[in-house]
């Protein structure tokens, strides 16, 4: 084997190692931590059931606005409208107080024990599930989300509403979301 092989090969095997402790390693210390900061995740597969052959998926379109978000109104827990903004880096859905109240929830009795990152700083969470979340003709249930106790002002539809999804697609200024 030449010089710039064996380099090659432990340059590559370096990269595998230093990838596998930068993934892998938070997880397992996740899993180790857990007994004192709980980690919530999202279920892996959607709650809906394939489409029969020539059948077509359920979808919805949401629009980009001037903000350069993408913005979606969801009929949550089958009562309340709530305006949410599509965050692709929020692991769960982020509920504003207000909104939790809106949909039902008592926010002044949930226990916020769970200590949330966010953009703006780091601040307080209480662990909800939201029966439902229906966004046109798309509609998931059983959706993991937060609220937090510092005040935002938006809720954010993060990443446990859209791993339950079949797909989702950036489409120019277009969201296609598919159940």
């Amino acid at each position: 084997m030449k010089s710039g092989q064996i380099f090659s090969t432990l340059f590559a095997a370096a990269l595998i190692a230093a990838v596998v402790s930068l993934v892998l390693k938070p997880k397992l210390d996740a899993n180790t931590a857990s007994a004192t900061s709980p980690v919530i995740t999202a279920p892996t597969t959607p709650d809906t059931q394939a489409p029969v052959p020539g059948e077509t998926r359920r979808s919805a379109r949401i629009s980009k606005r001037d903000d350069g978000h993408y913005w979606a109104r969801a009929l949550v827990n089958r009562k309340a409208s709530i305006e949410f903004m599509v965050d692709t880096g929020a692991s769960v859905v982020a509920l504003t107080y207000r909104d939790a109240q809106r949909m039902g929830l008592k926010p002044e009795t949930l226990d916020y024990r769970w200590t949330i990152h966010t953009a703006g700083g780091e601040t307080m969470g209480a662990s909800v599930l939201i029966d439902s979340i229906k966004i046109n003709q798309v509609h998931i249930r059983n959706v993991e989300a937060m609220v937090l106790r510092t005040d935002m002002d938006q809720s954010l539809l993060g990443m446990s509403f859209l791993n339950q999804l079949y797909s989702y697609e950036f489409r120019g200024d277009r969201l296609i979301i598919r159940q």
